[in-house]
């Protein structure tokens, strides 16, 4: 069965201080593909040497990993017992106000783009702006350019109405990675049923988080998996996969860095808050991507036949690919 994870967080090394999980807890958790985080704030130079740094990783480490550019190349690398990364950056600083570096990027393998961080830009509101301001007319060429190149529009900390705005505009079906129903798990991060109602009308894609922060109530095995089921009731099977936001390796500056680049003094705390301000517990039951294959013991155990957990997985992530990436 193929493993996919929409949004893994964390930076990816083959050791880490303290033995925290890295590339090993991937091999262990048999993950097949991994849409990994490669920048948050970086402008397009920063955001270049950080393509660089993970193709040298992926090139120390060819015996676990893979960069894959196309949806052929996941399976390809999945089938060799390996785990595919897709590059994404969870922000579109590098484009710097510049259109043509849409394709520029894509032509540097970059596969996936959320169109704002924790912030209002120039291409549209956040999901942490008191006022969402929509899709700017600059933001509506960056989704056209976007769809143009292959490259997933991803929505995941974008403002409602910006979303519902892309998701409209787009020609493409797009994605939240790594999201929750906020019907079930209010929180400024999770997403309104009129925008997964839109999403699903689009032929999106959500990827169910369990991070800490997102899940509310639903933090026990049986508990997420009714998370799950209540999703797929409301988008359908072939909607719905797995996005963890893992971030095991990061440490408290990348932390830091995640959630203020350079653009605040004050401390800003993301999707926690200053009582509950630093590196999160996990749910003690899905905690890195070794643990994997509990996620889909607790959906079997749910009720889900083999062909519904087969999707939810990952193969409808795949499937998702298979009709957005495309090869410049």
């Amino acid at each position: 069965m193929l493993y996919v994870d929409s949004l893994l967080c964390t930076p990816l090394e083959r050791e880490t201080p303290n033995h925290r999980p890295a590339l090993e807890a991937i091999a262990a958790g048999n993950v097949g593909c991994v849409t990994v985080t490669v920048g948050f704030w970086e402008d397009a130079t920063e955001s270049m040497d950080q393509l660089v740094k993970w193709r040298y990783m992926a090139e120390d480490n060819a015996d676990l990993v893979e960069i894959a550019y196309t949806a052929d190349d996941i399976v390809r690398i999945a089938d060799s017992g390996r785990c595919a990364i897709v590059l994404g950056f969870q922000n579109v600083s590098f484009l710097q106000g510049r259109l043509g570096y849409v394709e520029h990027f894509a032509r540097m393998g970059t596969r996936v783009g959320q169109l704002t961080y924790n912030i209002q830009s120039d291409i549209g509101g956040s999901c942490y702006d008191p006022s969402d301001s929509g899709l700017s007319r600059y933001g509506r060429y960056v989704v056209r350019e976007m769809n143009r190149c292959g490259m997933v529009i991803d929505l995941s900390h974008v403002g409602n109405r910006t979303s519902l705005d892309a998701i409209e505009h787009s020609s493409e079906p797009v994605a939240i990675t790594h999201a929750n129903p906020a019907e079930l798990a209010p929180h400024p991060r999770n997403k309104p049923s009129e925008v997964l109602d839109a999403l699903k009308d689009r032929g999106g894609m959500i990827g169910l988080s369990v991070y800490r922060n997102l899940v509310g109530d639903y933090v026990s095995a049986e508990r997420w998996s009714e998370l799950v089921a209540w999703t797929v009731d409301r988008m359908g099977i072939e909607h719905v996969g797995i996005g963890t936001d893992f971030d095991q390796t990061g440490g408290m500056p990348y932390l830091e860095w995640m959630r203020q680049g350079r653009w605040a003094r004050e401390i800003q705390y993301g999707a926690g808050s200053k009582e509950n301000s630093g590196p999160q517990h996990g749910t003690g039951w899905f905690d890195d991507p070794s643990q994997f294959p509990n996620a889909e013991t607790c959906l079997r155990r749910r009720g889900f036949d083999d062909r519904e957990v087969a999707l939810i997985m990952g193969e409808n992530w795949l499937n998702f690919y298979r009709r957005t990436f495309k090869a410049l």
